[in-house]
């Protein structure tokens, strides 16, 4: 009998233990929901704070841009008004002062005045500077 509960402890033990975040993954999905919030708010400023100089943000088009570009189309609302963004199967994985993040990005949108949705995946590549998470990479992929 002693050996079925401390199974079931040790059994609860590595459940709670896989479902913990450390501090670092509760920073960097912290800076994911600001990313996000930016994003549905066309907001430059928050977005220019969270993102790196030499940001690189792969479209699920193919098409690439730096920082100045996907702040510009981001705050213009054009081609496409996020309305709402929606982030499932989130995962975050951390490599000293890198962090990947992986999610299916779920959106209303207006796209050039159209309403439609768009849902792609994202791989968004973290770096820590100067102790704050900055987005340094994004590549969406078709679903």
């Amino acid at each position: 009998m002693k050996k079925y509960i401390y199974l079931m402890i040790l059994l609860f033990g590595v459940l709670f233990d896989v479902n913990a975040q450390t501090k670092e993954e509760q920073e960097v999905l912290k800076v994911v929901a600001q990313f996000k919030t930016g994003i549905v708010n066309a907001d430059k400023v928050l977005l220019a704070s969270i993102t790196a100089e030499d940001l690189v943000y792969g479209h699920s088009s193919g098409k690439v841009q730096h920082k100045a570009a996907f702040l510009e189309e981001i705050a213009s609302d054009k081609p496409i008004d996020y309305l709402t963004i929606t982030l499932t199967e989130q995962s975050v994985t951390i490599s000293g002062n890198s962090a990947v993040v992986r999610h299916i990005f779920s959106s209303q949108i207006n796209n050039n005045g159209t309403p439609g949705n768009l849902k792609i995946g994202n791989m968004l590549i973290w770096q820590k500077q100067h102790g704050k998470w900055k987005l340094l990479a994004r590549q969406a992929y078709k679903i």
